[in-house]
Formats: C-alpha cells, sequence, structure tokens
C-alpha cells in the first residue's frame, strides 16, 4: 500500500508537474496568441488602410486616365487640325514651288536665247567694229596726205605771199617815188 501509495503521490506530483509545465506552456501561448491578436488587429487596420488609399488611389487614377484622354483626344484633335492646314500651306508651297520651277525654265530659256542673241550682236558689233577702223584707219591715212598735201600748200602760199608782200612794198616805194617827182615837177614853173 505504501509502495502504490508512493508510487501514486510521484505520479501525482508528476501530473502537477506536467499540469504546472502545461499552465505554464498555456500562459505563454496565451501571451503568445495575444501577440499574434494584436499583430493581426494591427495587419488589418493597416489592410484597411492600404484598401482605403488603394481605393482612393484607384479612383485618383481613373480620373487621371479620364484627363489624359481627355487631353489625348484633344491633342489629338488639334494635331489633325495642324496636320490638315499644313497639308493645305504644303499643296500651296508645292503648286508656288512649280510655278516657280515652270518660270525659271522659261527664264533660262529666255536667258539662253538671249545670250545666242548676244554673241550674235557682239560678232556682228566685232565686224562692223573691225569694218569702222579699217574706214578710219583708210581715213585717217587719207587725212593724213591731205594735212600734207595742205602744208606744203601753206608753204607755198606764204612764200607766194611774202613775194606778193615784197612787190607790193616795191611798188608802194615806186608810188612814193612817183609822188615826190610829181610834186617835184608841180613845183616847176616852167612845167605847169
Amino acid at each position: 500500500g505504501v509502495f502504490l501509495y508512493n508510487h501514486l503521490q510521484q505520479k501525482v506530483r508528476n501530473a502537477e508537474a506536467l499540469a504546472q509545465k502545461y499552465k505554464q506552456q498555456q500562459e505563454a501561448l496565451s501571451a503568445q496568441l495575444q501577440v499574434v491578436y494584436e499583430h493581426r488587429s494591427r495587419l488589418e487596420r493597416s489592410l484597411q488602410k492600404e484598401r482605403g488609399e488603394h481605393k482612393k488611389t484607384k479612383e485618383d487614377f481613373l480620373v487621371y486616365k479620364l484627363e489624359a484622354q481627355e487631353a489625348l483626344n484633344k491633342e489629338k484633335q488639334d494635331s489633325m487640325n495642324r496636320y490638315g492646314a499644313l497639308s493645305s500651306q504644303h499643296k500651296i508651297l508645292k503648286n508656288q514651288h512649280d510655278d516657280v520651277k515652270k518660270q525659271l525654265l522659261d527664264l533660262q530659256l529666255q536667258h539662253n536665247s538671249l545670250k545666242l542673241e548676244h554673241r550674235k550682236s557682239l560678232e556682228s558689233h566685232s565686224q562692223k567694229l573691225s569694218q569702222l577702223q579699217q574706214e578710219r584707219d583708210s581715213e585717217v591715212t587719207n587725212l593724213q596726205d591731205t594735212v600734207f598735201k595742205l602744208r606744203e600748200e601753206s608753204k607755198l602760199l606764204r612764200k607766194a605771199h611774202q613775194e606778193v608782200h615784197s612787190q607790193l612794198l616795191n611798188a608802194q616805194a615806186q608810188m612814193e617815188e612817183f609822188r615826190q617827182l610829181k610834186e617835184a615837177l608841180q613845183k616847176m614853173p616852167g612845167l605847169r
């Protein structure tokens, strides 16, 4: 009986120790569970907050997407309008370019024609100039001959003029002698 009592008492002590161990484990688990509950509560609050922020972000994104779509549509419309204006301006400039190109071609043809006429005119003027130079040279030669002849004639005329002048002086001297002789004769009473 003592052995049985001791054996049972040992079992009771073991059971108490085991119960104490389980109690401590339960308390530890309760504390851990409390920590887990608090952590879970914080996570739920954080998750709720994140969901709220996500919802707000999603709404902001939808608003931004809508505004961006409108801005894109407006930009696209403006681009189409600008493209239409540029296309129209391009057509006008292309037509002007074609006109200028045609005018340039016409002017080049006119320039070539004028260049040919200028060359012909230059050749004709060169021929006329050469002919005129020949005629001028011939005329200058004739004039030089004429000047030479006139100088010779002038020399002869000067010589004749000097002779005439000498004769005139002689005649004047003779007239003076005749006048003096006449006066002398008139003074003589026998001849009056």
